[in-house]
């Protein structure tokens, strides 16, 4: 409440002309366990009119959940001869891991896509860069196919009427986290729109990190990675020698 009011008080003071976005998010930080079942984050804030007067109805709200960003190898596979083979592939230089976002109305409606297109604002706005020279119906196609595979992981989504709006100034959405959701830095953008553009933006920053027994493997994994390859291998060919030796009792 604090600081909503001290927000009134500056907008009032400079006579910002810009709405004014204060976003906030439930969780920055996103604890992955053992037996991890998913969560579901609330990203909420309020919009403020450039007079400190309440806003909604003017606007629209889009709420986009991303990251990690990384490269990518996405494989095409095809029936030869009665079994699924790896016949193509591709890679994309950045991309994200995990790719949510949510709106008060869809997409299409409240933006163009050159302005989608800017903003990555809805799955067909994902801005997919290929490593290398790619034909571009083939780069569509393997585009296609990576968002397709990541939507029915529940990695890439998309909420039209996601997010709800009340009292014309407070604003709120859920984004739902799968238990396969990568580790690593989110970020939790919020965007202001009027009339097809943009006016204001914030961001908010999560982490999902795992712990416990498993995290405890990955720091390791990170921090000595000459010492846990070496382990990784001697494990291996522990397990396969005990393997022989039971075999061979048999």
């Amino acid at each position: 409440m604090k600081r909503l009011l001290a927000l009134f008080a500056l907008v009032l003071l400079t006579g910002a002309r810009d709405p004014i976005l204060v976003p906030e998010v439930s969780q920055h930080t996103v604890q992955v366990r053992q037996g991890f079942t998913g969560t579901e984050l609330l990203l909420f804030g309020a919009i403020l009119n450039p007079e400190g007067t309440r806003a909604g109805r003017d606007y629209d709200i889009a709420v986009v959940l991303k990251g990690p960003i990384q490269s990518i190898l996405v494989r095409e596979k095809r029936k030869v001869a009665g079994l699924w083979i790896n016949v193509d592939s591709t890679g994309f230089r950045s991309a994200p891991l995990f790719y949510g976002v949510a709106s008060s109305r869809p997409i299409r409606q409240i933006v163009d896509e050159k302005t989608a297109a800017i903003y990555e604002l809805g799955l067909p706005s994902l801005q997919l860069s290929p490593i290398g020279t790619i034909d571009t119906p083939v780069q569509e196609r393997f585009a296609a196919g990576l968002v397709d595979l990541n939507r029915r992981g529940q990695l890439y989504q998309e909420q039209d009427n996601g997010v709800k709006i009340s009292e014309q100034v407070l604003y709120q959405a859920r984004i739902a986290l799968p238990s396969s959701v990568p580790t690593g830095e989110y970020t939790a953008e919020t965007f202001a729109i009027q009339k097809g553009r943009v006016v204001a933006s914030a961001i908010s920053r999560v982490e999902v990190r795992k712990t416990g027994f498993e995290g405890a493997i990955v720091r390791f994994a990170d921090q000595q990675s000459f010492w846990y390859g070496l382990l990784a291998v001697s494990v291996s060919v522990l397990m396969g020698w005990v393997a022989g030796r039971l075999f061979a009792l048999v």
